[in-house]
């Protein structure tokens, strides 16, 4: 499969519950494809004028489309990622929760990459707390989707998405 159609295919299962933008810039960044979801619930009594709270859950997924990929790449992406959830991410009194996706679309095989490498993906873990856990948190999904060898490698977190990716 080409990237292109990977792309297709991808926004096409994101279209009916992400806002989809190509070619965004984030930070100093250019990213293929971000895409975000926003959900907010809120309880009332008896009118909706007596509102007793509102709860907001957050997504972003950033893809970034890369020829090869190695050690200094998969530590630049994770780091910028680890770096944008101050712009993505805006924590207040009704903020419950909140997930920045990372994808890596590979054109090139997986072979090349290092067991030490393929675990520190494995094992990354970013999870951050705002105001004691008051003002909601943020967790970070890793993943590398290779497109020659077809194969998704991602953190613990990104094991939930895992099969969305898949080509």
């Amino acid at each position: 499969m080409n990237y292109e159609n990977y792309l297709e295919n991808l926004e096409n299962k994101l279209r009916n519950s992400f806002d989809l933008y190509r070619d965004y810039p984030l930070g100093n960044e250019m990213f293929n494809l971000y895409a975000r979801y926003y959900i907010r619930t809120e309880r009332y009594m008896l009118s909706k004028k007596a509102k007793i709270y509102g709860l907001e859950s957050h997504e972003h997924i950033l893809l970034k489309h890369l020829d090869s990929l190695d050690e200094h790449s998969i530590n630049d992406f994770t780091d910028c990622i680890v770096n944008l959830i101050e712009e993505v991410v805006e924590p207040h009194p009704e903020h419950m929760s909140s997930i920045v996706t990372g994808v890596m679309v590979v054109e090139n095989s997986l072979s090349n990459l290092g067991s030490d490498l393929v675990n520190s993906v494995r094992k990354f873990n970013y999870h951050k707390g705002y105001s004691f856990g008051l003002r909601g948190w943020v967790d970070v999904r890793i993943l590398i989707v290779s497109l020659k060898d077809g194969i998704v490698i991602s953190n613990k977190k990104g094991r939930e998405v895992e099969k969305l990716f898949k080509i």
